[in-house]
């Protein structure tokens, strides 16, 4: 089986709300989504979807995604997609680094070998628990009222799981993490995530402050070397994934002890190639895991549940999804979506959800 043909689309993805992130420091109001089509000469077509959030969060952003897809397309044609490896491989030849402009790619790979080998993705990838995961909720507020008003929002569709941004301001942080804790119901699951909003005396002061609750912060600083400066000064556990960017991040992260919890999304680390083996590296060292899409779509969310799905239950706290954020459906309702909280693994083989063309309006690049 060859790749005979790579088609690419730009959707935009409006939020159903305005969001924050680290108490107001960044606003978003619409994804860029890049949708790209795989075609083999065995008749299969595979999908993949790339969706920084914004451009501002991270160094990812949609035309990115587009260019460096331009410049690793003759690399790609003629490779086997189910040899997810090589085309990993020639990639990474192609366009050292841009982990991000590679992950519809790989999606869009491992779909097709999926549904060649008859089988889910989480399936092929060797182990596939059938156990719901719950969805977490991305809390994007500024004020504690806010906060509390966004959360009850999602547990009115369900959700148990909820990802609390907090950053910029000590005392606020503090006042917003003591409220959500009183707030807490039976079986919730909390993330307080600062997207690296505070320096090192705000986070040791945060952290040392909310010690009794043994809350999980997430990426409380800039660096992996901030994190490594702080970590002997409190008790507070700690979630890594802005600076979860490549296998070697996972390896020192595990290595020196900086985290409890990996939180791994797919956009950013590469795909599910690369994921897979940062998910080893966790396991290996009785780390943790939320799994994430960066943002996208219900072909987002999908690629992230097949890679929770692959950690055993115990480790793997919940999944963060997109879909429920946003005015438009580009799936026509198919696909896994929001049942009471939690998402199902879907029983089709690889993806198990394709978009509708028609919906993706007309390509804005092809390849043969």
């Amino acid at each position: 089986m060859k790749i005979t043909g790579l088609t690419v689309y730009q959707v935009d993805l409006p939020l159903e709300h305005p969001y924050w992130l680290s108490g107001g420091r960044l606003k978003f109001e619409c994804l860029d989504a890049t949708l790209v089509k795989l075609e083999t000469d065995a008749g299969i077509t595979g999908w993949g979807e790339g969706t920084p959030w914004g451009h501002t969060y991270v160094p990812a952003h949609g035309p990115g995604i587009r260019a460096g897809i331009e410049t690793m397309a003759r690399f790609v044609l003629g490779l086997d997609p189910r040899c997810v490896l090589e085309v990993e491989r020639a990639m990474d030849t192609a366009l050292p680094g841009h982990l991000y402009a590679k992950s519809p790619i790989d999606m869009a790979c491992w779909d097709i070998a999926g549904q060649a080998a008859g089988l889910p993705i989480a399936d092929l990838m060797g182990a596939a628990s059938r156990t719901p995961r719950p969805i977490a909720s991305s809390v994007g507020a500024k004020t504690v009222e806010e906060t509390r008003e966004v959360i009850a929002r999602y547990r009115a569709r369900g959700y148990i799981a909820h990802s609390v941004k907090s950053g910029g301001d000590v005392a606020r942080d503090i006042a917003r993490i003591r409220d959500v804790e009183a707030l807490r119901a039976p079986g919730d699951i909390m993330l307080y995530d600062v997207n690296r909003g505070w320096t090192r005396q705000q986070a040791l002061r945060v952290m040392r402050a909310v010690e009794d609750l043994q809350v999980i912060v997430e990426q409380p600083c800039e660096t992996l070397d901030d994190i490594a400066a702080i970590a002997p000064r409190h008790a507070t556990p700690v979630s890594v994934d802005e600076t979860l960017v490549t296998l070697q991040d996972a390896t020192r992260i595990a290595r020196d002890g900086l985290a409890e919890v990996f939180g791994i999304k797919l956009n950013r680390v590469g795909g599910l190639t690369k994921a897979a083996r940062m998910r080893d590296v966790a396991l290996a060292h009785g780390i943790d895991m939320f799994v994430m899409a960066t943002g996208g779509s219900v072909l987002a969310d999908a690629e992230a549940l097949h890679l929770a799905a692959t950690i055993p239950d115990a480790h793997c706290h919940a999944v963060w999804a997109c879909q429920d954020m946003l005015t438009v459906d580009i799936a026509g309702g198919r696909g896994p979506r929001n049942i009471k909280g939690h998402l199902h693994l879907p029983e089709a083989p690889g993806l198990g959800v394709h978009p509708d063309e028609d919906a993706l309006g007309a390509p804005v690049a092809a390849y043969r």
